[in-house]
């Protein structure tokens, strides 16, 4: 059985990736970032998600992004609430993360050299990415070609990484349905910014998360302020 390293965060993506993994005859090794985001309720979830999935080894590790700050998840800078569609769709909002997917794989590729796994599997996409540039296909692609020249097993030929993200070019509504076709229990995961015990439903990730569930006509498992 060939092995991968997930990335998992506890949310919905990272989840159905996931998932995705294991239907394709990985064993996986999971791995969660505690980087001091204001919505660390999410590690939890991803404590859940990982026991659901039966993966065989799952790591939390810990690094302190918020002493550099420079995100409205990060740093005292408000999450935004009720944005449009097409407020959405421009620019980089102040939820991106400096760096963050770049530091996330680069532990992952570390972690995959001591497992001996081969694939890093993400769940970032494209078409519902809220404009992070570091969840572009061409990103993808940099980061794989540096996984090869910076790594032991890369230069020796044992390995040859390769970074999956299956949902890079599906919708939000395709990750849903994908995952439950799969049976993903989305009532074990958390996509709300803002920090709370329940979601917002008002900031970015609720917004796509919910128009997502909306879309394929099944309602959202987690709870909701009124």
């Amino acid at each position: 059985m060939p092995s991968a390293v997930t990335l998992l965060s506890g949310g919905l993506d990272s989840a159905t990736a996931a998932a995705m993994a294991r239907a394709a005859g990985f064993e996986l090794y999971a791995l969660t970032i505690a980087y001091g985001q204001r919505h660390v309720r999410e590690v939890r979830a991803a404590r859940d998600v990982a026991a659901a999935l039966g993966v065989r080894e799952h790591k939390c590790v810990d690094i302190a992004l918020r002493e550099i700050g420079g995100s409205a998840l990060t740093a005292d800078i408000a999450v935004p609430l009720g944005r449009s569609d097409a407020e959405m769709a421009h620019g980089i909002p102040v939820t991106y993360v400096p760096a963050r997917n770049t530091i996330f794989l680069a532990v992952a590729l570390g972690y995959a050299e001591v497992v001996g796994a081969d694939t890093l599997v993400l769940g970032v996409n494209q078409v519902d990415y809220s404009g992070y540039p570091d969840c572009r296909r061409e990103f993808l692609d940099a980061f794989e070609s540096l996984a090869n020249l910076a790594t032991k097993a890369g230069v020796e030929g044992s390995s040859r990484f390769k970074v999956w993200a299956p949902l890079v070019t599906m919708s939000k509504a395709e990750i849903i349905r994908t995952g439950l076709e799969l049976g993903v229990d989305y009532g074990l995961t958390w996509s709300c910014y803002t920090g709370g015990e329940v979601a917002c439903g008002q900031c970015d990730s609720c917004r796509i998360r919910l128009a997502g569930f909306r879309e394929v006509g099944v309602p959202d498992p987690i709870a909701y302020a009124p």
